[in-house]
């Protein structure tokens, strides 16, 4: 499967974090799917990782340790967001417009993931299947994580961050082009 260079992510400028942690994401498609890999660089013991619990989907797990994906078509308004837990745990989100979400949405598969913890930080492999891809040939992506330190505060990282808060949703931050295969 061939695969893109990693993307860096940024700390938003707001956030009150450390600045010695790294993150960034490779991806992969195919007809598969999409693969994602995050790559987080520090100190694991200035982080708070969810302990591993069966996968199953889940909400909010943003208020904690989470790698997200935001994908849409090159045009238009609806898109959709992923979430992936350390824990095993992900989530899945059908949105019509910013903010909008369908809540008759009911994902026909689940995605997956493997947490890693390395010597010198994680590495979080999330696999989402072709059927919950947005349709269409060229998707816009957005990619982005909250890291929860030890003290509970968080950082919030993405490809780009547009707005004075930090705010995955928007998207002028689906900042990365994909030709499904």
């Amino acid at each position: 499967m061939p695969g893109r260079a990693p993307s860096v992510l940024l700390r938003h400028p707001a956030a009150p974090g450390r600045t010695d942690f790294r993150l960034s994401v490779s991806l992969a498609a195919s007809e598969h799917g999409l693969d994602l890999v995050y790559r987080f660089l520090g100190d694991l013991s200035a982080l708070l990782i969810p302990p591993p619990v069966s996968p199953a989907s889940a909400d909010e797990l943003w208020q904690h340790t989470c790698c997200e994906a935001f994908l849409a078509k090159e045009s238009g308004t609806a898109y959709r967001e992923y979430n992936f837990s350390p824990s095993g745990q992900w989530a899945c989100y059908r949105f019509s417009d910013y903010r909008q979400r369908d809540d008759s949405f009911v994902p026909e598969a689940a995605p997956s993931t493997e947490f890693q913890p390395l010597d010198d930080g994680f590495q979080l492999h999330a696999n989402i299947p072709a059927p919950l891809l947005p349709p269409g040939p060229l998707l816009r992506l957005g990619l982005s994580a909250v890291i929860e330190a030890a003290d509970g505060s968080k950082d919030y990282w993405a490809l780009a961050h547009a707005a004075e808060r930090p705010d995955f949703h928007l998207r002028q931050t689906f900042t990365l082009s994909l030709s499904r295969p």
